[in-house]
Order: C-alpha cells, then structure tokens, then sequence
C-alpha cells in the first residue's frame, strides 16, 4: 500500500518534469472542450497507454522498448497534423481528405464534436497518441517498479503499481487543466482572438513534436530546466526503503538501492547454536535456468539427503568476487561428506547474459562446482532474493535453516555447513575452519577507508555525472572534461556515446576520470562490438600509479581491455585519501559500465 503511494506521487510530480513539457500543449489544446467528454477520455487514454507501454517495456525487454520507438514516430506524425489541423485550417482540410480518421482530421473531429458530446473516442485516441510520447518520461521510482518487474515477473502487483503512477501524473495533468482552462477561457472571452489562439496552440504543439523528435524532451530540457524532480523522486524511494550498512552488491531499481530488512548483515551463529536454527521454509525449485555448468540439471528434490549452499553470483561483482575463494574452499573442503555447492548465476549486466562469457569467467576463477545459468531470474524470483552475493543453507531435508547476504562472517557461515553436516548423520566435519588466502581482486575489502559508493556510467543509474553540458542519451557527443572534481564525481572527455547501461567511446583518446577515497579503485569494461582489444593508460593524481597500480595494470599506468569483465585499477599501497583517477582509451571502441571500490 505504502509503495502504491509512493508511485503514486511520484506520478503526480511528472508534470514538473522537464520532459513533460513539450506534450503540456497537448493537453492545453483541450482546454476549452467539455471535460467529461473531451478532457477526460484524453487523460483516461494517454494514462492506460503509459502504463501499457511501461509494463510491456518491464517484461517484455528490449523488444518492446523497440515497438514503443516505432509508436513514437507514429505519435509524432499524428500530433503533427493535430498541430497543423490548429495552425491551418485550410490546410488540414485538404490533407485530411485521405486520411480517414487519422491526423488532422482526428483532431478536427474532435473539435467539431466536442459541442454535440460526441467527441469521446477522437479525444481518446489523441490521449493514446499522447500517451505513447510520456512513456519515456520515467525517474527513480518508475525505474524501481520497471526494474522490479522485469526481475520478478509479470503480475498483477506490478501492473497495479504502474497504473497508479501513471493516474498520479494524469491527477496532475488534469489539475494544470482546469487551471489552465480557464485561464485560457477568460482570455477568449476578454480578447476575442480564438482563431489566433487556436493557431497559437497548434504552433506550440509542432514546437513539442520537434523537441521530442530531437530529442529536446529528455536532453536538453533536463539540462537547463530547474524544475527536474529526480531528487525529490529519490528522496520518496529513499523514505520506502532506507540504505542500511554495506553488505551485499544489491539488486539496482532506476538510480536507488533495492534493499531488504535489518537482517542483511546479521552475523551467523556460534558452533553450539547453530544445531537450533530455525527453519526458514522448503528450499524452492531449481527449474528455470537456462543452462547449467559443470553438472546436469540438479532439481531439489534429487538434493535430498545432501547439504546444499546456493551462492547468488555474477561474474563483474566485486562483492561476488571477493566471496567466491571461500564458497570453493568450502566446496572442495566438505564435498565428500555430503556438501552441494551451486552456484546461481544472475546477471547484472546484459554482457553477463552471454553464457559463452561466464564459461570463461568459472574457467579463470577455477570454480568446478556446478552453475545454473539463471538469465531469466527464476531460481532468483523463488528464493525471493535480492543480493549479490547471496548464501543460503540448506539441510538434508530440503529445509532453509540459515542465510546470508554479502561479504564476511566466513568463519560463522562454515560453521552453519558444519553443523547442519553433523545433523545430516555425515561424517563429523573437521573443527577447524578453511584458510584462503585471497588476492588481487578477491582480496578482503578495506572497509574502514571506503567513502565512494558503486557508480553507475550508463544513465539508467548514471549519478554525480559532471562533464560540462551534461550527458545525452543514446547519441554520439563531444564530452569535455570538468575543470575540476568534488568527491565521487565523475566525467568524460572525447567522442562518447552513453548508453542505458554503458559508455562507450566512438573515436580513440577518449578519457575517464573520477575523484575517489578507497584502497582499491576497479571499473566493469568491456571491448567493442568488434571484440577487437582497447590499450588504455591509467593515471592517479596526474602521474603513473607505480607502486600502486592494480592487478590490471603496470606501474607505468599500461594495460588492455581484452574482455567484459572487472578490472582492478588501482590498489594504493599507503593510507587511502581523496586521489583523481584518469582512464584514457588509446583505441576507441571501450565500454564503461561501473566504478566499484574496495
């Protein structure tokens, strides 16, 4: 209920967004219509439109999000002619002759019908056309709720959810109408000039249509409006669900944290305690993967008699990655006395979605457990999870009787294995716990000296971006890069292309740089489409990194991006203080999806 609300207001404050603007003529071209039979079927259709479209984007995929591109270009030429039908007249008789129900004509229609109250589907119709342009208007708790749905599925939560922000932003919409309407009613009535009004109108909406064919609705005019909501958005999504201590690479929704209770970061039991843990439910079903690694299809059912860790991973985690030497220390520890390690894949990132790419990644991390690719995030929707990484431990009744979210309490969550070994009726598990000696990437995090957060460089989750101008979406730019950097800013310089979830550099010498207080500094990249190698040259605070360069890099700054993974930049050797890091790509082509620190 209280998220419904949250989505809710959140939908009311659209009509401040930067982005609503160029449709706002829209609607105000309504304004002196009946609004039971003119406003309202509009606002009904351009509300059902938008949440269709975002529900279709939110499970359906990229496919989607394509067809709605293709309804773009069809709203575009429509409100066109319901703009020239405003501008001229005349003209709009003409060209309507053909096109039958269409263009033009639609909204000449609706206004001859509008007297008679006949104008109910003209009106409707022009709010689907509407509708299909306000879709892409989303800020964080849009981005939570399409995000959540593609992981969890479709349902009727979901859809509900999307039809309340979407009532919320017509709620608004609405109330600038009415005001608006009779603004515009009082100054027909006091100047008599309707017709140059009605022209005016229609020169506002082609003004709209060629800011959203441009682009303008959500570049430029986010840029220079002072009206973005995003961060009162984001303050809403940060009230429903609060960030609590770092303890786990959790599930990204829009620009905010998706996070569960208080019990993320709950140390395991002691030894003695852990024969009385509680049973947290029947382990759910492994159905769902699309492949599984290392091993046939395992089920649950043909796990019973076994002690199971399942181990939530993705290979560009640094989270995952810094947890994985004990998962396959305990794995290689406890597997003959009736240990089952699985681990369950589930990308982060579309590149990780490549199975061709996590073969290699279990390869070079040495993993020979099995793996079930879960792409589709079903074993995830079962287990109800929400981390990367994310251990659960199960008896060998099939029972959950502990879990853990993120990195640390090693020592206690073997003695979980342990226990739950010696209840099984196995052989007593040694006393003695595993010993990693864990380095490079998969060394423990210096925790106490972190102070820059996950950054994220495609927009979707894009924040503290501070190129001069600001960033344009899906489009090749000219960034230069900012004079100067406050803590945990970042920018671009050169020809880059910034995508939903990555940069990705167009032409060679483009350069990254970010101002940073940790040990070790990493960044998730990637090569070009090509798959042709990218040389880049890493600089701290201006000069090479020498001593403290990482596994990734030479002390003269050098290295190579030869595959999509994460790469460990720079690891400082002293005290870690507030340092500038600059990446420069010698060849173009390099992707950049996200800074993580440790």
């Amino acid at each position: 209920m209280l998220l419904a609300l949250v989505s809710y207001l959140g939908g009311v404050l659209t009509i401040v967004s930067p982005c609503i603007l160029p449709i706002l003529p829209f609607v105000f071209a309504r304004a002196d219509k009946p609004f039971r039979t003119s406003t309202l079927p509009m606002l009904v259709g351009m509300t059902l439109t938008f949440a269709l479209v975002a529900s279709l984007a939110a499970v359906g995929g990229g496919w989607a999000v394509r067809a709605n591109e293709y309804g773009r270009i069809a709203a575009l030429v429509l409100l066109a002619a319901f703009g020239v039908a405003l501008l001229l007249p005349s003209l709009a008789d003409r060209l309507a002759r053909p096109l039958v129900a269409a263009g033009a004509r639609l909204s000449e229609a609706a206004d001859r019908q509008s007297a008679t109250g006949s104008a109910v589907l003209p009106s409707f119709l022009l709010g689907v056309a509407t509708g299909l342009l306000w879709a892409p208007c989303a800020g964080p708790i849009l981005g939570l709720l399409l995000t959540g749905a593609a992981l969890n599925g479709a349902s009727a939560t979901t859809s509900l959810l999307l039809l309340a922000y979407a009532t919320g932003a017509a709620t608004s919409l609405a109330l600038a109408l009415l005001v608006g309407g009779r603004a515009f009613a009082a100054m027909k009535r006091s100047l008599g000039v309707g017709e140059w009004v009605r022209r005016g109108l229609g020169l506002a909406v082609l003004c709209g249509v060629v800011a959203i064919a441009f682009g303008l609705d959500t570049g430029l005019l986010t840029r220079l409006s002072l009206a973005s909501t995003a961060s009162l958005e984001q303050g809403l999504v940060d009230k429903v669900r609060p960030m609590p201590a770092q303890a786990a690479s959790p599930v990204m929704i829009g620009s905010s944290d998706m996070m569960s209770g208080p019990d993320a970061a709950a140390p395991a039991p002691a030894a003695d305690e852990a024969q009385a843990l509680p049973s947290e439910g029947v382990m759910p079903s492994l159905n769902g993967a699309v492949q599984w690694l290392n091993s046939p299809p395992l089920t649950a059912e043909g796990l019973r008699g076994k002690v199971v860790l399942i181990d939530f991973w993705t290979y560009s985690c640094i989270n995952c990655l810094r947890a994985i030497p004990y998962v396959e220390a305990w794995a290689r520890k406890y597997r003959d006395q009736g240990l089952v390690v699985i681990g369950v894949h589930a990308p982060e990132f579309a590149f990780e979605r490549n199975v061709a790419n996590v073969e290699k990644a279990i390869r070079d991390l040495g993993i020979d457990y099995p793996v079930a690719i879960d792409n589709d995030y079903a074993i995830w929707r079962a287990f109800n999870n929400e981390y990367w990484p994310a251990h659960y431990f199960i008896d060998a009744k099939g029972r959950i009787r502990h879990h853990h979210f993120g990195e640390g309490e090693y020592d206690g969550s073997e003695k979980v294995i342990q226990a739950l070994l010696a209840e099984a009726g196995h052989a007593p598990a040694a006393a003695s716990l595993v010993t990693v000696d864990a380095r490079g990437v998969h060394a423990a995090a210096d925790m106490a000296n972190v102070q820059s957060p996950e950054t994220y460089i495609g927009y979707e989750r894009a924040e503290n971006f501070a190129s001069p101008g600001g960033a344009d979406h899906d489009r090749a730019k000219r960034y230069s890069a900012a004079p100067s950097l406050d803590l945990n800013q970042w920018s671009l310089g050169g020809d880059w292309t910034i995508g939903a979830e990555a940069a990705t550099l167009n032409a060679a010498e483009g350069t990254l740089t970010y101002r940073f207080h940790a040990r070790d500094l990493h960044l998730v990249l990637g090569p070009g489409s090509d798959g042709k190698p990218v040389r880049f040259k890493v600089l701290v605070d201006g000069k090479p990194p020498q001593t403290d360069h990482g596994t990734d890099t030479d002390a003269d700054g050098n290295g190579t991006i030869v595959g999509q993974r994460l790469y460990q930049l720079v690891r400082q050797a002293g005290a870690p203080s507030d340092r500038t890091f600059e990446i420069e790509f010698l060849d173009p082509g390099a992707q950049a999806f996200a800074f993580t620190f440790g």
